[in-house]
């Protein structure tokens, strides 16, 4: 994703552009072809990495999107994007509560209280914790920039929302579950800054669509949006395509393995193929536009000794989220027109029913003529024992790994009055093949695994600049204004250093446009007195409940 946009930007502004890939473009957004699954002219089912998801507050991808033409399609790419209509949270017991609730116009506040108080009590948490969690957040939603950086950065969301004093139902599903479920971040480590931030930009979207006056403020779309179809096919291969049109070079196969110093410039990249072949490859601006645990081996000693700030990636954490799709004979007794988060599952899975929402005949595209629906399922937890066999992901085979999260889907959706999911609606299931087995043994590794915001990683998060100065940074874990490894954080982390290679050239083409995740104007009086009183070391004006809640 990084990659793809600083391309975009860079080559419309009429720069030479040369991409080099290793493995395949689109990185963990691509789509992944069942290899030998079609027949008759039909093509391989179509796997991923993981599911996509497009929150309404997204801003950079969707402005990339209308950018690429697509026939018939008066804003591009764009316009292959579909809204849900509602979500899914699955309690233990089978209790659930379905999304959006209803909204009156009281205000911020109580549409926050609104969401947490149906979450709290369908997971069955005490009222006054459920009180309690509303006050944090009110205090998150009030604090100004300064507090957010400077205090909440460096507590872990656990620690600030007080689980360890609360109930197992408070622990669970506020503790920790919301943040394994949607940014895959344990609780007792994730930044409260991040999960604050997404928290708050998922609120207001969802007032967006409720009040139009909010929606033409903030810009923000469908809370919930994913393709009409794979993502090579309704977004990738056009993308390609496109900067091919605009004079971009592709070279596949190629990872770089060396880059030559000389003084502080980056002079020379040396890079080689599967089979080890080198290429030899000088540019005037170089952009590394891959994953942390790529570019921290990549950045060896005479690259840090010449940007010492890229020798903190090390400290940088990153934990798995890998997919799995349940290709079906039939669609569920019950479709959910969006996505589910199972937030007491083990394995804090969540789901979208992708047949639902693709404009494509499944049974004649696709497979042997018997596909009839795609369950793609996240699982963000590899490392918590499951309901089945007792056992971690890790130490599971595939098809423990399949059967198991199967069968917390089961328990999630099926009740005594209802039988949602059904094994014999399974076709067969595709787990992402980031998920590798070591030739020796031992617990399972994802190659492709997901950037933490961990408490207090921000200060070792680099900006798209280095102080080598023509080495720019495209990737999840540069600083960005959405603050999370997403689709949109990689985009902007593009932008970025696309701008930042406009300024050092002294190009005179505009600057591409970098997103900002709204704040109401009707908040900016209390961040401002919350700005003040941390500066002088005061606490937020709501953050009157103890730090330490008796049990």
């Amino acid at each position: 994703m990084g990659g793809l946009a600083a391309a975009h930007e860079l080559a419309e502004r009429g720069f030479k552009v040369t991409v080099f890939e290793p493995k395949a473009l689109g990185g963990k957004a691509r789509s992944i072809p069942v290899a030998g699954t079609g027949s008759a002219g039909r093509g391989d089912l179509p796997g991923e990495h993981g599911f996509r998801f497009f929150p309404g507050f997204y801003q950079a991808v969707p402005d990339t999107m209308r950018r690429i033409p697509v026939g018939g399609n008066p804003n591009g790419v764009f316009d292959n994007l579909v809204a849900a209509s509602q979500e899914l949270f699955v309690f233990d017991g089978n209790n659930q509560v379905w999304l959006p609730p209803s909204f009156d116009s009281s205000g911020f506040m109580e549409a926050v209280a609104t969401l947490v108080t149906a979450i709290g009590l369908a997971a069955q948490i005490p009222a006054n914790e459920i009180e309690y969690f509303i006050r944090k957040l009110e205090v998150f939603m009030t604090s100004s920039d300064a507090r957010r950086v400077g205090e909440w950065e460096y507590v872990g969301w656990y620690d600030y929302v007080g689980a360890a004093h609360f109930s197992p139902e408070y622990q669970r599903v506020f503790g920790t579950g919301l943040t394994k479920d949607l940014v895959a971040a344990k609780g007792t480590k994730a930044s409260t800054r991040t999960v604050g931030l997404m928290a708050e930009a998922f609120v207001y979207d969802a007032l967006a669509q409720a009040f139009p006056e909010i929606q033409r403020e903030s810009g923000y779309g469908a809370v919930d949006r994913l393709l009409n179809g794979p993502t090579n096919e309704a977004w990738i291969d056009p993308w390609v395509a496109h900067l091919q049109s605009l004079g971009v070079r592709f070279i596949g196969g190629y990872a770089a393995t060396k880059l030559h110093i000389q003084g502080r410039h980056l002079v020379g990249a040396e890079l080689a193929d599967a089979k080890g072949h080198p290429l030899h490859v000088t540019a005037e601006w170089f952009v590394a536009a891959m994953p942390v645990e790529r570019a921290r081996v990549l950045f060896d000693g005479p690259v840090r000794a010449a940007a010492p700030e890229l020798a903190r990636l090390d400290k940088l954490t990153y934990d798995y989220m890998n997919g799995i799709q349940f290709f079906l004979n039939r669609p569920p007794d019950r479709q959910i027109k969006g996505h589910a988060a199972f937030l007491e599952s083990p394995w804090a899975l969540t789901s979208i029913d992708q047949g639902l929402f693709w404009s494509r005949n499944l049974k004649a595209r696709y497979g042997r003529g018997n596909l009839g629906d795609i369950l793609s399922v996240d699982i963000s937890d590899f490392f918590t024992p499951g309901v089945l066999y007792g056992k971690r992901a890790v130490d599971c085979t595939p098809r423990e790994i399949a059967t198991e999260a199967w069968a917390q889907l089961k328990a999630g959706l099926n009740s005594s009055s209802a039988t949602v999911l059904s094994d014999d609606m399974i076709i067969t299931w595709f787990l992402d093949p980031a998920i590798q087995y070591p030739a020796g043994g031992g617990p399972a590794v994802s190659t492709e695994p997901l950037l933490i915001n961990t408490a207090g990683s921000l200060d070792d998060r680099p900006h798209s600049t280095t102080s080598i100065p023509n080495l720019f940074l495209a990737a999840d874990y540069v600083r960005t204004n959405v603050d999370l490894a997403t689709m949109e954080g990689a985009n902007q982390a593009g932008r970025q250093a696309a701008n930042a290679i406009l300024a050092a050239a002294g190009s005179r083409a505009s600057p591409a446009m970098l997103g900002r995740l709204w704040q109401p104007s009707e908040l900016d009086g209390v961040r401002q007195v919350d700005e003040q009183r941390y500066r002088s070391g005061q606490p937020n004006l709501l953050d009157t409940v103890p730090a330490a809640v008796p049990a």
